[in-house]
């Protein structure tokens, strides 16, 4: 019996210490791996942030200011003769054609044969339609010259520009002066055609101005535009003197734009630069062409009261309007006119820059690691800027960099823009 007992205790006595063991190994197992958790909790992780590249492509520099449109060529009707004036009956937005459309019609009181001095007055008035109209019509040839004498070096900037003769700003310059040409000969085909107007109106008050009161013969005034009536000041039944303003007439397809910038900006505007007229009403924005810009500056009080110096800056309308929509006088546009563009610019997210004084600095991502780098800048457009140095074509750089993000700090890309 004793062997037996002797033999069972020695065969449960390696297991025992072997358990005995496990126990004592287990605590420290248990914190070490506390131990690595909370290391490896406490340890600093990379910031995640948003990177772009520092690219090299087109960039564009534009003022976006609001306006309106105007018909360019205004034509204010007044009464040629002093009498009474019949009730006007139209209404803004009628349509009226030249030379049909009796816009006014009034009844002379200069009494017959009786005052020499009117009369006299009407044959001068007269001779000054027609120097007037004889004006307009040098004018209108002196234009015309010009436009095909610039139609001709368009023609020949065509040819050099294939065989590389001239620049192609050259050419562009070409283009443009044969497109304001064509504008100056519009307006003084318009011109002319008010001159004859009025010279005719003249020679039926003198011829008209015969009649007396009522039972005299009336004095129609006619359209001298092809157009729409814009307003309408005199429409009762009343007596009246010459030059009297009765009402405005104007033809809608005659519309510009005018923009009231400030005057830093419309110091980088040039003449025939392009225009992109939005929020007019339509669906797609329509292109244009900086026709003028004035030459002197206004002061503007602005809605928070502070005065400001603005220039007004006339656009023409390239693009046809769609029939289906009408743009009228003095509608509000939107107009961004480029100021500034190149084809070939190395730049980064304006959100990648931030100042330190005067100068500009952004992060660059290198080895994961955060670098600050001064960079000059050249011009911006809201979205990107030019970048003149600091950094290299190709490299990363975080874009809306976190307030507690240091120099030197590691970093990794929450999602990539350009990347």
């Amino acid at each position: 019996m004793a062997t037996r007992s002797d033999s069972a205790v020695q065969t449960r006595s390696p297991g025992s210490r072997t358990g005995k063991g496990w126990r004592k190994v287990l605590p420290w197992g248990v914190a070490l791996m506390l131990l690595i958790a909370i290391v490896t909790g406490f340890w600093p992780q990379p910031l995640e942030v948003e990177m772009a590249r520092v690219t090299r492509g087109p960039l564009t520099v534009s003022v976006v200011e609001e306006g309106k449109t105007r018909i360019r060529h205004r034509h204010v009707i007044s009464a040629p003769v002093s009498g009474r004036l019949q009730r006007i009956s139209w209404r803004p937005g009628d349509r009226v054609e030249l030379g049909k459309t009796v816009l006014a019609e009034l009844f002379p009181d200069v009494p017959p044969l009786l005052n020499v001095r009117l009369l006299a007055e009407a044959q001068a008035r007269i001779q000054g339609a027609e120097s007037s109209r004889l004006r307009a019509l040098e004018n209108l040839e002196r234009v015309r010259a010009s436009l095909r004498f610039a139609l001709r070096e368009k023609e020949r900037s065509e040819s050099l520009l294939r065989t590389g003769g001239v620049t192609t700003k050259e050419w562009e310059l070409a283009m443009n002066q044969v497109e304001v040409l064509e504008r100056e000969v519009r307006a003084a085909e318009f011109g002319a055609q008010v001159a004859e107007f009025e010279v005719t109106q003249a020679k039926a008050a003198l011829l008209r101005g015969k009649g007396s009161g009522e039972g005299g013969q009336s004095v129609p005034v006619l359209s001298p535009v092809s157009g729409v009536v814009l307003q309408v000041w005199e429409e009762n039944e009343r007596m009246v003197g010459a030059g009297v303003s009765l009402m405005e007439v104007g033809d809608l397809g005659d519309l510009e734009a005018e923009m009231e910038l400030l005057s830093s900006d419309a110091v980088g505007v040039k003449m025939g630069a392009p225009v992109l007229i939005e929020r007019w009403g339509g669906a797609m924005p329509l292109k244009g062409r900086v026709a003028m810009v004035e030459s002197g500056a206004y002061t503007k009080v602005s809605a928070l009261g502070v005065e400001e110096q603005r220039v007004r800056v006339r656009v023409d309308f390239l693009d046809p309007i769609p029939g289906d929509q009408k743009l009228g006088d003095r509608f509000r546009v939107e107009a961004r006119i480029e100021t500034w563009s190149a084809n070939e610019v190395m730049q980064v997210p304006l959100g990648a820059m931030f100042r330190r004084g005067v100068e500009w600095f952004v992060f660059v991502v290198e080895q994961g690691r955060a670098v600050l780098r001064r960079i000059d800048v050249g011009h911006q457009n809201g979205i990107f800027a030019e970048v003149l140095s600091g950094v290299d074509l190709g490299q990363t750089v975080i874009v809306y960099a976190p307030d507690m993000l240091k120099e030197g700090a590691r970093v990794r890309a929450r999602f990539s823009a350009g990347l």
